[in-house]
């Protein structure tokens, strides 16, 4: 499968000294990291971390193995409070929320390592993402109430909506274990869309793939963003996706952004790729 085009995005500044697609500069940005840092004892992990992403942008999060980029994950979904630094989400400062509470707020994530439960069916999979919306209390599940079996109706109906962006609805009563390594990691892809993100971030998304699961996954990220209409925040080492699809990139090298801009810009900058492939050595004449 070829990959597919990606026609240039026009970049603008917004206040917050970051850029975000045109298409975006009339409503506030989903995400806005002003100054965020964290130190782990005595040494900084992330420093002066400032980005912006617009309500429909697919950004991408890239840099050398060991930068800083899945700490940055972690700390916008609280797995690490932040030691410096602000995280506004919608607008609103998540600042002392959980995971929970972050998730609950509109951020959803994947893994690099693939986290499933193995031994539930893949709609089961589905349905525990959609533990925010499902609304029957304790004693309608307990004593299965109509108020129950009308709850659960509907969440079958939506895991199977959002499987079907997949074409994975025949896979639904399958075990999430049993499925081939391609098709887990577009399983929890649909588990994080249940959550109804305003924001969705993937962690090495391609990993593992082959060049047409790379290409389709490409696809269904474009699809996914105009679907839903929300922001997909991206690491990945596969330069081909990050270029194809990415409209805003931004570069880390220990714990510091050292780019911003257009895979066009990042492409062409020096710095990256000092920093992905080394600096020269002079040549001494020897």
């Amino acid at each position: 499968m070829a990959m597919p085009k990606r026609e240039p995005t026009k970049l603008v500044p917004v206040p917050s000294t970051s850029i975000i697609p045109e298409r975006d500069v009339d409503k506030a940005p989903i995400l806005e990291c002003r100054h965020l840092g964290i130190d782990f004892g005595g040494l900084t992990a992330v420093n002066d971390f400032d980005m912006a992403i617009g309500r429909t942008e697919i950004a991408g999060l890239i840099g050398p193995n060991g930068a800083g980029k899945t700490t940055v994950f972690n700390l916008l979904t609280k797995v690490y409070q932040p030691t410096r630094g602000n995280i506004l989400l919608d607008g609103v400062s998540t600042q002392n929320m959980s995971t929970a509470q972050v998730n609950k707020a509109g951020i959803a994530r994947t893994f690099q390592n693939i986290r499933l439960f193995d031994n539930l069916s893949v709609e089961d999979n589905v349905k525990l993402g959609l533990h925010n919306h499902i609304h029957y209390g304790m004693f309608q599940g307990l004593f299965r109430l109509p108020g129950y079996w009308k709850e659960e109706r509907r969440a079958h109906e939506r895991a199977l909506e959002l499987l079907s962006i997949f074409d994975m609805e025949d896979m639904a009563g399958a075990k999430a274990g049993s499925l081939p390594y391609g098709a887990q990691r577009r399983l929890e892809i649909v588990r994080a869309l249940a959550t109804e993100p305003k924001l969705l971030l993937l962690d090495e998304p391609a990993a593992g793939m082959n060049p047409s699961e790379t290409a389709e996954l490409m696809e269904n990220i474009v699809k996914i963003r105009d679907t839903f209409q929300i922001a997909i925040l991206l690491i990945e080492h596969d330069m081909s996706l990050v270029m194809g699809i990415c409209e805003g990139i931004c570069v880390l090298n220990f714990g510091q952004i050292i780019a911003k801009g257009s895979p066009e810009d990042i492409a062409n900058n020096p710095v990256v790729i000092e920093a992905y492939l080394g600096k020269k050595k002079e040549d001494t004449g020897c």
